[in-house]
């Protein structure tokens, strides 16, 4: 079969990228083969390429946490039920768990379908049937693909972690991307003010179509007093962060007393200096946030399947032109999703 395949690490990510051949996946107990009719690109993709601590990637590596196809095999214990059933992807896949006699149950402990595993960027792809959620024959592969793993991290991040609630103000950073464009779309579907940042004008741009309330242009500077002054010096609610070190302090100083810092990523770095004084005497909530589990992932799914959110789509481009899709992403031109076509 053909996949897009990763067979070096490396910085760029793209040239080392290709559409090659290589051998069917088969699924084992529990799994089931997914002929793929779109799968998304995610900045995971990146961080697989360019090498991730702890992680062994054995090449060549297909990436892709996102896909949408048709299952077409089950393996043992699987209900025949799934043939030929349209079905999304949640990549995070739960690990066993072995506690001691003795221990509290531990908290989750994840592998990411095209981290962990090879992943969707091939005609097939095999995951477990528990991590599937069956669609509509209506609904549309490319938003299927774009939607599944930014709405489950931005839902996870905003309801289960923040507790965003309606008529709540929030900050969400560096929109453009796949979790911050979800997070809009999340926060204007529960009732929500939202305030967005990006380097970009014609980003913000973008993200007023969509209904941000308020934006600020990133210049590199402190921008929280802009961002007190649309919220009349009081600060928001809640702030949705991915970029991490370049904005933590702007962030922090734009939080209302008792407001919730929630972040799922860090791409312009893990270690920023940070106002211990602030975080105390403001009573803020610091939170980390990674994917969701089966029953958040239901939440969101539910939401496309009904219509109430859709994810935003840069591009759509065919299989072959992976490498370029790649680049593009890579760039930080992008303004939502990259989906690859298989069809």
């Amino acid at each position: 079969m053909r996949a897009l395949c990763i067979t070096a690490h490396g910085d760029p990510v793209a040239p080392q990228v290709e559409l090659i051949e290589i051998d069917s996946p088969v699924p084992s107990a529990g799994e089931v083969l997914v002929q793929t009719e779109a799968s998304a690109l995610n900045h995971l993709d990146l961080w697989v390429g360019r090498g991730l601590p702890g992680v062994e990637t054995v090449f060549p590596h297909v990436g892709g946490s996102d896909g949408c196809g048709r299952v077409v095999e089950v393996g043992a214990g699987v209900d025949d039920a799934w043939l030929g059933r349209r079905v999304m992807l949640n990549a995070a896949v739960e690990a066993p768990q072995n506690p001691l006699p003795d221990a509290a149950p531990a908290g989750r402990d994840l592998h990411v379908i095209g981290e962990h595993t090879h992943g969707t960027h091939a005609e097939r792809f095999t995951a477990p049937a528990a991590n599937l959620f069956a669609i509509d024959d209506s609904t549309d592969p490319h938003h299927a693909a774009a939607f599944a793993l930014t709405h489950l991290t931005a839902w996870r991040m905003l309801r289960s972690r923040a507790r965003l609630k309606e008529g709540q103000t929030v900050l969400i950073t560096g929109i453009g991307g796949g979790v911050a464009t979800a997070c809009l779309g999340i926060a204007k579907h529960l009732g929500c003010r939202a305030i967005v940042t990006s380097r970009h004008a014609s980003k913000l741009a973008a993200a007023v179509a969509l209904g941000a309330d308020e934006t600020v242009l990133d210049e590199g500077e402190d921008w929280s007093r802009t961002v007190r002054g649309m919220t009349g010096r009081r600060g928001v609610d809640v702030c949705a962060d991915s970029i991490g070190a370049a904005v933590h302090h702007s962030c922090l100083k734009s939080l209302a007393r008792g407001g919730r810092f929630v972040t799922c990523g860090c791409t312009t770095g893990p270690n920023p200096p940070t106002d211990l004084a602030r975080i105390f005497w403001g009573q803020l909530e610091i939170l980390g946030s990674t994917m969701g589990d089966a029953e958040e992932f239901r939440q969101v799914c539910s939401l496309l399947q009904s219509g109430l959110l859709r994810p935003v789509i840069d591009r759509v481009v065919p299989a072959e032109e992976g490498p370029t899709a790649y680049a593009h992403l890579e760039s930080g031109a992008q303004f939502g999703k990259v989906v690859l076509d298989w069809t």
